[in-house]
């Protein structure tokens, strides 16, 4: 039984290397931009790994938000998948067309799955894992998510390991459990850097390192996304995002601890009930 796993393992690498994807792409970073954050990774996110991002309920347009931001970059030009319950639809909303062109996401390139529920999105997901093809994955979870045990998510990091597909795991309202994740973050919403004029400021998002599996923990940035470069802007004001944020394990600093109020509009304008969201996306 194990020689055939691995018989099976070597055989998907190598339809992967005649599909163009390169033997080491499982070993590449995703890099974000913010020059602090790729330091602290070793060059950025790893690619075919899994990443699990965490978010309150009233934070859960921060949390899509953040991990389309780095699906996308982690997809390049290949196609992105993303998987929700027909729940969670009802829930938070159907994806918002402009939202998405913020965040550089071209809509003919993202593919929308509405499972009937968590456990068809699980086995969906971890044959989507199992696709060179495809560019990344997002899996949005709400709630505790029991099928999503240390079992399951195995399951999903052995799969993204073959292919070199990175997968992001969103939990929105879900508590951290051992899981086989190679990163675990905690997201939230941040006030928008001022632009001139006083324009509505870019999206910008609190990012804390909860866990990783072969390096340092417990950091926290404050990170804006620059759609115009396509990548994460370093805060302007030259704070080290490392320690200029709160000690409350959720990166949040309360938007005035450093002498600054925070400033007004929207931050992230992915998700929203609106009548043509549907025609938009």
């Amino acid at each position: 039984m194990a020689e055939s796993v691995k018989t099976l393992a070597a055989l998907r690498r190598h339809i992967a290397s005649l599909e163009g994807v390169p033997a080491a792409q499982t070993h590449a970073r995703v890099e974000t931009g913010h020059a602090p954050l790729d330091h602290a990774l070793d060059g950025g996110l790893a690619r075919g790994r899994v990443h699990e991002f965490f978010a309150a309920a009233d934070e859960a347009a921060a949390g899509a938000g953040l991990a389309l931001i780095l699906a996308r970059l982690a997809a390049g030009e290949a196609p992105l998948l993303w998987l929700r319950t027909a729940a969670a639809g009802r829930a938070g909303g159907m994806p918002y067309g402009p939202g998405l062109a913020a965040f550089g996401i071209d809509p003919a390139r993202l593919l929308i799955g509405v499972m009937a529920d968590e456990a068809m999105l699980l086995r969906a997901a971890v044959d989507a894992l199992r696709c060179p093809a495809l560019g990344a994955l997002l899996a949005e979870l709400r709630g505790p998510a029991p099928l999503l045990d240390l079992t399951a998510s195995r399951r999903l990091a052995l799969a993204a390991e073959s292919s070199g597909v990175t997968a992001f795991l969103l939990r929105v309202s879900g508590d951290p459990v051992p899981s086989a994740a190679d990163t675990r973050w905690r997201v939230a919403a941040a006030p928008s850097p001022p632009l001139p004029g006083n324009g509505p400021g870019r999206s910008a998002f609190d990012l804390s390192l909860l866990r990783r599996r072969a390096g340092r923990d417990g950091l926290c940035w404050r990170l804006a996304w620059d759609n115009g470069r396509g990548m994460f802007e370093e805060r302007e004001g030259g704070r080290d995002e490392r320690h200029g944020l709160g000690q409350d394990g959720g990166g949040r600093d309360g938007g005035g601890r450093d002498g600054q109020a925070p400033l007004s509009g929207a931050v992230v304008p992915v998700p929203a009930d609106r009548p043509a969201a549907h025609r938009a996306a």
